[in-house]
């Protein structure tokens, strides 16, 4: 178990018992010992619908209720409500998930009082739970009692959704919603019929479907193509499994990159700073009137940069991963109220901005999309790549200037590269391509950038080749 890009994550079955308690007690005693919470508060806890989920939220319950907290249910909701919630309340917070990677795995967000904890809480929580497994110290792993709170936590984040566009903003569209497994399933279902939608649900299921908004799988392309043709739809929607990455696809079922989905949201807040990783599109800096920050890959990292751009004076600060995932920092005036900041990646925000654009265009998807000219990204990964295979990869590539480009050679000529997070190299011809490990799983991404869509998918078939064929010869 480690934290990775966003929260701890490890094997569901390692996750259980009493890691998961040694780690909600690590978290618990930095929260008392760095004042930024008492004996007596409250503590909230949400969960996505992994089967482990529920054992893992038992068991971080007890374990703070050992410490003295008050801990409150608030079942199974997506992350950014149990976060708003969370700053209503003033309360620290805990979503057991493991987001998009599969089921086998979990993991566990954690909120501080105010908003997302970052690189240096993790490290702070890390020594915590060393220290206690050094000691020998007993960790109370039994669930305990929890009041439910599902219902006020939904509520105030279906109000905080439902008063960003005019209440009529999707009447005429035909909406569908893949629910899969999301958390976020019967919200989006809400929303959208809220603004006048017509909205056709669609692929509910009650097992655990991991769904990546970033690379998309052909298999989940196939289903959306399919609903889009049978059901004419201008749309559908859909999130990853604890409602924080959005999903959305135009009316042939294309999903449109996470990236573009912030980028149109940052047009939609009129953001003066917009905070995102080095994955995102390299057209965004020319693609609106705001100030851009790059930075390494995670919302700690975009979390950080924002605010450090707030404390340099800046207003209406934003931030979104290539993920879609969108994050304020700053309150934004939006249909004519004041929205508070919300620090952790939402998915609803870009799906209505985005829904919204088309409606008001009157014009498909697929050509607003279009509109916007950026370079064609495509990113994928190999899956059940060793992790030490991934960092032996990095190490060679890393270690000089031969070895990249012999290993590109047969792709192209190196021109330039940017090591914030990964390896990201710009071609002398102008096509990028980046690798880099997951943060989260035993994967090996690979992102890149060209001119057109067959040049892209040309270009990231040959990074994955060589990524393979490199680990084949080791």
């Amino acid at each position: 178990m480690k934290f990775g890009t966003s929260g701890l994550r490890g094997l569901s079955v390692d996750l259980t018992g009493r890691a998961s308690a040694l780690y909600a007690v690590a978290f618990g005693k930095y929260l008392l010992q760095s004042n930024k919470a008492a004996k007596g508060d409250v503590i909230l806890i949400g969960r996505d619908f992994r089967e482990s989920s529920p054992e893992i939220a038992g068991n971080c319950a007890g374990a703070l209720a050992s410490l003295g907290f008050k801990v409150l249910d608030c079942g199974t909701v997506p992350t950014p409500a149990l976060a708003l919630y969370g700053l209503e309340r003033k309360a620290a917070c805990l979503m057991i998930t493991g987001s998009h990677i599969p089921a086998d795995r979990n993991g566990i967000k954690f909120y501080r009082p105010d908003g997302e904890i970052d690189k240096t809480d993790e490290a702070a929580i890390t020594h915590f739970a060393a220290e206690i497994e050094a000691s020998g110290e007993a960790v109370v792993s039994a669930p305990a009692a929890m009041e439910d709170h599902s219902a006020p936590c939904l509520q105030l984040f279906f109000e905080r959704n439902a008063a960003l566009l005019p209440t009529s903003a999707f009447l005429g569209m035909k909406i569908g919603i893949y629910q899969h497994s999301t958390v976020a399933r019967d919200l989006m279902v809400d929303i959208l019929a809220h603004y006048g939608a017509e909205v056709v649900a669609l692929g509910r299921s009650e097992t655990f479907i991991p769904v990546d908004t970033e690379a998309v799988s052909e298999e989940t392309i196939a289903l959306l193509k399919s609903w889009a043709s049978t059901h004419g739809l201008d749309a559908i929607v859909s999130t990853d499994g604890d409602g924080d990455r959005p999903l959305v696809a135009d009316e042939t079922g294309t999903p449109l990159r996470g990236d573009l989905l912030g980028l149109i949201s940052a047009n939609f807040l009129g953001a003066g700073t917009v905070v995102t990783p080095v994955t995102s599109n390299s057209g965004i800096e020319a693609a609106g009137s705001f100030r851009v920050i790059r930075t390494r890959v995670g919302s700690p990292y975009v979390i950080a940069g924002m605010e450090e751009a707030v404390a340099a004076g800046k207003d209406l600060v934003m931030g979104f991963e290539a993920n879609g995932g969108l994050l304020t920092a700053t309150p934004f005036d939006i249909n004519g109220r004041s929205v508070r900041a919300l620090p952790t990646r939402d998915c609803f925000l870009p799906m209505l901005a985005t829904l919204s654009l088309a409606a008001i265009r009157k014009e498909p998807l697929s050509i607003v999309a279009a509109s916007y000219k950026l370079p064609f990204a495509a990113a994928d990964r190999l899956e059940n790549f060793p992790v030490e295979t991934s960092a032996a990869l990095m190490t060679y590539l890393r270690g000089s200037d031969a070895n990249l480009t012999e290993f590109l050679r047969p792709i192209g000529e190196v021109g330039s590269k940017s090591d914030i997070d990964g390896l990201r190299v710009t071609l002398r011809d102008g096509r990028i391509i980046h690798f880099r490990p997951s943060g989260n799983a035993p994967e090996m991404r690979c992102y890149v950038e060209a001119e057109g869509e067959a040049a892209a998918l040309e270009l990231l078939n040959a990074g994955l080749t060589r990524i393979k064929r490199w680990a084949e010869a080791r």
